[in-house]
């Protein structure tokens, strides 16, 4: 008995140690010197290219940020909406500063970050429908991007409303709003950033935001592998010190103007 239980006290001990021994990924991180951001590069101002097709966008700076508190190299890895969580799961990025949802479906798979941006929902139409605001858009064929939280609730008030209503998925912003100025989708569900950036852009000629969409605020997270605990921790530490040193506002003040929105949700710790 006694030559039993020294033995289970190796092999446990043998065990912790090796768990002890495993790397962290804030460790592998540090040691590589460079940090791989998954950004989507079609969400302006969060993301997008500049005239000489370089990155640039909130989320770029953020990601830039975030390696420069690492004290490494930032490697912008851009993804597709679709493909931000795969990315991350097949160890192309490390991190995902993608503009993502922290929707407990995806909470199943990756781990989120406190929220570092807000974002409200509003109603894009083409010049000429009879569309003037969120409820007017029933019977028309609108479209949003596969896989997003706008996405997600316009096509299940699709499915409520029938009547001829059409929901069409879209696997970038850009294909979105060309197939609204082409006359494809009579309208779409977008956040205000992207809505606004796009119409005043030029690039999509007769569109126009028309009101505000019933969906909740968005609220999104910086998000890694679920059981880095030691990285997610360092990662809402990181977005606790972009807000109170000012870093926040100022990124806002830069890519979208206005007020602030509160990244708190009222009555609850997040």
């Amino acid at each position: 008995m006694k030559k039993y239980t020294l033995t289970a006290l190796l092999l446990a001990a043998a065990g912790f140690a090796g768990t002890a021994a495993q790397a962290d990924k804030l460790d592998d991180i540090i040691s590589s010197g460079k940090l791989r951001c998954a950004v989507v590069l079609d969400f302006p101002p969060m993301g997008m290219r500049d005239e000489n097709n370089e990155p640039i966008g909130f989320d770029v700076d953020y990601c830039n940020d975030l390696a420069a508190a690492l004290g490494v190299e930032a490697e912008i890895v851009e993804t597709p909406f679709p493909e931000r969580i795969p990315a991350l799961m097949s160890n192309r990025v490390d991190v995902g500063v993608a503009s993502t949802s922290d929707t407990l479906e995806r909470a199943k798979t990756v781990g989120f970050s406190i929220p570092y941006f807000a974002f409200e929902m509003v109603v894009t139409a083409a010049e000429g429908t009879d569309i003037t605001s969120f409820e007017t858009m029933k019977g028309h064929t609108v479209g949003a991007v596969a896989g997003t939280y706008e996405a997600i609730a316009l096509e299940e008030y699709v499915n409520e409303w029938g009547d001829g209503s059409e929901f069409r998925p879209y696997q970038t912003q850009a294909d979105v709003f060309l197939a609204l100025a082409q006359g494809q989708l009579d309208a779409t569900v977008s956040t205000s950033t992207v809505a606004q950036a796009n119409v005043k852009s030029g690039n999509f000629g007769g569109i126009e935001v028309v009101g505000s969409a019933p969906f909740d605020i968005d609220y999104v997270g910086l998000f890694a592998k679920r059981d880095e605990y030691g990285f997610l921790n360092y990662l809402d530490l990181f977005v606790n010190q972009q807000i109170r040193t000012g870093r926040y506002a100022e990124l806002y003040e830069k890519w979208v103007g206005g007020e602030v929105p509160s990244l708190t949700v009222p009555g609850a710790y997040r």
